[in-house]
């Protein structure tokens, strides 16, 4: 009894107190239970589980549905527009004149005169601009416009000294300009 008794001693004294001790602890407590597991579990069959591989490759893509690349054959959509609306060219076409009108003018006056054809995001992005900063001061030519969705319309117009490029929207059918951008020429 009393051999028994030291050999415990040692074990709890000296042994589970030490790194290695608690490290083999863990690795039988481990095993044990991976043991256990595979006891429960049965026999294990080699053609179920994560090693079986598919017989064919894995499509995320409906082969009916047509070329989904970037590049499409298909005509742009025609732009839609609520019936007694501005089309797309006269929206771009009203805008334009209006932006063109700010050097001269007050900057209140420029955002009045530019708002009722913006989106409300293109509103808060004009605020504070400076009317007198507008690059150019004539149109020199007639307005392209790249339909890409039934509501969605990129307009270039031909300025003296650059090109306007205007983003326009007609979630409901009615077109306002939610992008300028400004190319020197």
């Amino acid at each position: 009894m009393s051999t028994m008794r030291r050999a415990l001693e040692f074990l709890f004294t000296r042994v589970l107190r030490s790194r290695l001790g608690v490290a083999v602890v863990i690795a039988v407590l481990v095993f044990g239970v991976i043991g256990a597991a595979r006891l429960v579990s049965g026999p294990v069959d080699p053609s179920t589980g994560l090693s079986n591989r598919p017989r064919e490759p894995i499509s995320t893509v409906d082969p009916a549905a047509g070329d989904d690349g970037v590049l499409s054959s298909a005509a742009p959509a025609k732009p839609k527009t609520r019936p007694g609306e501005l089309t797309p060219e006269q929206a771009a076409g009203r805008f334009t004149s209006a932006w063109l009108a700010g050097p001269g003018s007050s900057g209140d006056e420029w955002q009045a005169r530019l708002r009722p054809m913006s989106t409300p995001a293109l509103t808060e992005k004009l605020t504070g601009a400076d009317p007198e900063t507008v690059p150019a001061r004539r149109v020199t030519g007639q307005i392209t416009l790249r339909p890409r969705t039934e509501s969605f319309v990129e307009a270039l117009v031909p300025l003296d000294n650059g090109r306007l490029r205007l983003e326009l929207v007609a979630p409901d059918g009615r077109w306002l300009v939610d992008v300028v951008d400004w190319e020197r020429q």
